[in-house]
């Protein structure tokens, strides 16, 4: 027996390839998971366990050194609590309700630098600048300030309840346990194997990469100089994105033989690339870990959802409420795990400024469109 402590320092230090295969470290994660004050006496009341702890923290331990006593009946016992809470949990959330209420956001544009915090970003706009005017402070609420905030808060406000939804897909299938309390890097169990959800898009950077690859052009210097022979002009001191998006649009808006030529070009070759990455996603998995932003770094095991609208990669966002298309795809994929050897699962990643390489257990769902 291991102890207490010693699965408390896995987790600190981010070692947490143990938890995968040894059942009292997998106890010790459903435990953890259920140490919110409300969840603890309710999870007494319901085993009929009888404890003296004072704090949380008291309460957490404690438990662990009575069912650790017997692991498998206590493994029995805590998935029973933890699926009857869940199924209560899941119930609250008005799923019809939701994906209407996502259905009403329109356009996905971040104010401002989404890779930054919103105030990093005003204050590095607005407030530390050479001019130093009042007047000329309050002359940029209207057109500027107000619309990137706006559309920073609803962004942040679809991918919060987008990604309540997809969960709740995961939460509801038989194979999964959830966890009903928060634990960092851990958002449920698949078979026994915890796990984080990840939901994003087929990676642009990710693309660039593999057109290089390919000796493919890079995509924004090609739409660039096929909009110079097709005469549209655009804001060549704009922003990247929205130089790529500005070209494209006028493009289609053509509808004339070199514009459609272009784009049903680079389709083809993203397309392409996407089926490699469906065929193969070991690489893809590697650069996602390896490519996460320095502030929420992890390295526990992930299941990515990635998300493609290979008629337009930049419509991506909107897969987040198609129920339709997530609820299926992630239950065939729920249905199969059970098929999956871990071996194939592993990946190993190093990160910079980080002394040691890393292993997780990952996959990826496809869903696209």
């Amino acid at each position: 027996m291991k102890g207490f402590n010693y699965w408390d320092n896995l987790l600190r230090n981010e070692t947490l390839e143990e938890f995968n295969t040894d059942r009292e470290g997998l106890l010790w994660l459903k435990i953890k998971s259920i140490i919110r004050i409300e969840l603890i006496k309710e999870f007494l009341d319901f085993s009929g366990i009888q404890i003296c702890a004072g704090s949380q923290s008291d309460h957490f331990k404690a438990i662990f050194d009575v069912l650790i006593q017997d692991v498998e009946n206590s493994h029995t016992l805590l998935d029973s609590f933890i699926k009857k809470v869940s199924e209560r949990q899941i119930k609250e959330t008005d799923i019809p309700l939701l994906v209407s209420e996502l259905y009403k956001l329109k356009h996905f544009e971040w104010g401002g630098d989404y890779q930054n915090s919103l105030d990093k970003y005003l204050v590095s706009r607005y407030v530390k600048v050479q001019n130093p005017s009042f007047e000329h402070l309050m002359s940029k609420f209207e057109a500027e300030i107000n619309p990137a905030v706006q559309g920073y808060v609803l962004n942040s406000w679809y991918n919060y309840w987008s990604s309540v939804l997809i969960e709740n897909i995961f939460k509801s299938h038989p194979s999964v346990l959830p966890t009903i309390g928060k634990i960092k890097g851990v958002d449920f169990f698949i078979n026994d194997i915890p796990f984080d959800l990840k939901v994003t898009y087929l990676p642009s950077e990710f693309i660039k990469i593999k057109r290089k690859e390919k000796h493919l052009p890079d995509e924004l210097t090609f739409l660039k100089q096929k909009a110079k022979e097709a005469g549209i002009i655009y804001d060549c001191k704009a922003k990247a994105n929205d130089i790529l998006y500005e070209i494209t649009e006028k493009m289609k808006d053509r509808d004339a033989g070199l514009c459609k030529e272009t784009l049903s070009s680079l389709q083809n070759e993203n397309n392409a690339i996407l089926k490699e990455a469906e065929a193969s996603p070991s690489m893809l998995i590697k650069w996602l870990y390896e490519n996460q932003g320095e502030m929420r770094f992890g390295s526990e095991n992930r299941i990515f959802v990635v998300l493609v609208d290979t008629d337009d990669f930049n419509n991506s966002w909107k897969l987040k409420r198609n129920i339709e298309l997530l609820k299926p795809t992630i239950e065939s994929y729920l249905d199969n795990f059970k098929n999956k050897r871990l071996d194939d699962l592993l990946v190993s990643f190093e990160y910079k400024g980080k002394p040691h390489a890393f292993k997780a257990l990952a996959d990826v769902i496809f869903v696209v469109k």
